[in-house]
């Protein structure tokens, strides 16, 4: 039987105590998989597939960013993660997660699964902390310009010192998520860009954990990490060898419908990363793991986690 268990740490930020979830096999553990989650949801929102990769023995461990589900204190907390350096304390809280693992499962290969925003500290992380995983899968990613986060860093700054970095703007909500919807008209709800699975959009709207719009905090701290993860200073410190395992919906407007996908693989690859593959799924929009067709997606996964890591 998978047992399921919460566990608490104190943040890197010293502002926050962290909630974290762990799915533990029944017998022999292959291999752990720990997963870094997306914008305004909640680390509970994996079980199904978290016991899906259970059931085949890979212990599966993740916990709440800061600002999200139980970590947040209460909803006033939701978007924000910390008065200084969020991004750093966000992937040291990843690091955190992983050194408590480690303790335990020390001899098991370790590999890291980030989503959407969780993908985005996740490649920020592969530029700290590389050499304690043995593989990476990045789900639903994306790419900005330069340029284009350079603008919404000033324009974040701009309003913060008018409004305070714990305010919610309109407009940084439209330009984070606003154009998401315009691909898949006529819509039905304005999360119909998540899934095409309606059982999963609804659910999503009903928590009041999901789908909250974040401080300008939140999203500077966002543009931030992605105006880091595209610099080739900070990308050449991954380690080479690592394999690297890209996937995404072809319908994503987070990843421009598989062109800024594989933009960042080719950036990767440019990198001189040796080992990076990618597969984009067919009318599958951005959150792959509970898609209509997300027990191919684990399937797949299991495949390549048995490939390189679990033999």
């Amino acid at each position: 039987m998978i047992r399921e268990e919460s566990f608490t740490f104190r943040s890197s930020s010293g502002e926050a105590e962290v909630h974290g979830v762990r799915w533990i096999p029944e017998g022999e553990v292959r291999a752990v998989l720990q997963i870094s989650h997306g914008m305004s949801e909640h680390i509970t929102r994996y079980r199904g597939f978290a016991e899906f990769m259970a059931a085949h023995g890979i212990l599966v461990v993740g916990h709440d960013h800061l600002g999200h589900g139980d970590t947040a204190k209460s909803p006033e907390d939701y978007g924000y993660f910390a008065e200084k350096k969020g991004t750093v304390a966000l992937v040291r809280d990843l690091h955190r997660v992983w050194s408590i693992t480690k303790k335990e499962y020390g001899e098991v290969p370790y590999v890291l699964l980030g989503h959407s925003m969780g993908s985005f500290l996740a490649r920020q992380y592969l530029c700290s902390f590389s050499d304690g995983l043995d593989g990476a899968v990045l789900c639903g990613t994306g790419y900005h310009p330069e340029a284009e986060l350079k603008t919404a860093l000033s324009l974040c700054r701009a309003e913060a010192a008018v409004k305070g970095w714990r305010y919610r703007s309109r407009l940084f909500d439209w330009m984070a998520n606003g154009s998401y919807n315009l691909h898949f008209q006529p819509c039905r709800t304005k999360f119909d860009w998540l899934c095409r699975d309606n059982s999963v959009v609804d659910a999503y709207i009903a928590d009041e954990q999901c789908g909250f719009r974040f401080t300008l905090n939140g999203y500077y701290n966002l543009f931030f990490c992605l105006y880091k993860i595209i610099r080739p200073e900070y990308l050449a410190q991954m380690k080479r060898d690592l394999p690297v395992y890209f996937i995404a919906g072809a319908e994503d407007p987070v990843g421009n419908c598989g062109k800024g996908v594989q933009k960042v693989v080719s950036i990767f690859e440019e990198t001189g990363m040796r080992n990076v593959e990618c597969k984009l799924y067919p009318n599958d929009r951005h959150e792959l793991l509970n898609e209509l067709d997300r027990y191919a997606v684990y399937e797949d996964l299991l495949e390549w986690m048995q490939k390189n890591h679990c033999r």
